[in-house]
């Protein structure tokens, strides 16, 4: 097995404890203000424990909602609530799908390019050799990931 396969296989093993978190979604005000609120403090007990204004607590919940937050400042909020900020990637499938899938895009169109020359000099490829074709292209690109396989979307 590959070095870059075998650590695909590993970040895959890591990431599959958190894939019941793509269902998560964020509290509509936050979770800066939904864990202060279900705390029961108020944005000035949490400035006060931030070492902060008031009015800075405002701008860091408004920040989160609009994404211009830091990490750093969630670290510190995060601290200040008694919680662990995560923060981080949860592939939609798999990372191998997904390499998979932009392989048989870059195998799809080298063979559409082959098959038209070859259909030229009349040597065209039935659809299941195509196909077969096809597959093992795939499986070349996914073992030997080019660095050319992410030029194109």
């Amino acid at each position: 097995m590959n070095r870059k396969k075998l650590i695909r296989e590993q970040i895959e093993a890591s990431l599959g404890r958190l894939t019941s978190l793509r269902s998560v979604s964020t509290p509509p005000k936050g979770w800066v203000r939904a864990i202060r609120n279900a705390l029961g403090m108020t944005a000035k007990q949490l400035a006060s424990r931030l070492g902060v204004a008031q009015q800075s607590v405002a701008r860091i919940e408004r920040d989160e909602l609009s994404g211009s937050v830091t990490i750093k400042t969630m670290r510190h909020v995060a601290e200040c609530l008694d919680c662990v900020f995560v923060c981080g990637f949860v592939p939609r499938s798999s990372l191998e799908a997904t390499l998979r899938r932009q392989a048989q895009k870059l195998a799809a169109k080298r063979l559409a390019q082959a098959s038209l020359t070859m259909t030229l000099e009349d040597q065209a490829l039935s659809t299941k050799e195509n196909e077969k074709v096809l597959s093992e292209m795939v499986d070349e690109l996914v073992d030997t990931l080019p660095s050319n396989l992410w030029n194109e979307s």
